[in-house]
């Protein structure tokens, strides 16, 4: 699965399976923001994307689903950062493998058209936001 850091999303949209644009394309190895799963049953998609470090706030996250199943994900990521104060203590990172701190967009497509209006999304606790859509 190509990983892409493309200004122009709305040209490569058909011929790669995941964009990454801002900080989400400057990661490592390791666990990256995007890492996405896709799944199909006879009437609907599902997908869960890892967001690691990203709030549900609803001002610096946000999902849009089109109708020809092109999902685009928005968010604010706190990974990455140099310096960490846990325990009245400050930690200088060596050692680093999450993708820089701020904002990003990732773009993918599900296999097939779907309605939007019938999305259930879900962002769970440890970091991966997940949903279903209805096919169309």
């Amino acid at each position: 699965m190509p990983l892409l850091p493309i200004p122009n999303v709305e040209r490569y949209y058909l011929n790669a399976s995941l964009i990454l644009t801002g900080t989400a394309c400057k990661g490592g190895t390791g666990p990256p923001v995007g890492a996405v799963d896709i799944g199909v049953s006879k009437s609907a998609f599902y997908f869960r994307i890892a967001v690691p470090g990203v709030k549900k706030d609803p001002g610096r996250f946000g999902c849009e689903i089109e109708r020809d199943g092109r999902v685009s994900i928005r968010g604010v990521t706190s990974t990455g950062v140099k310096t960490v104060s846990k325990y009245s203590r400050v930690f200088e990172l060596k050692f680093q493998q999450q993708c820089p701190p701020g904002p990003f967009t990732l773009y993918f497509s599900l296999p097939g058209p779907v309605d939007p209006s019938l999305f259930s999304p879900y962002f769970r606790s440890d970091g991966i936001f997940e949903a279903v859509v209805a096919k169309y």
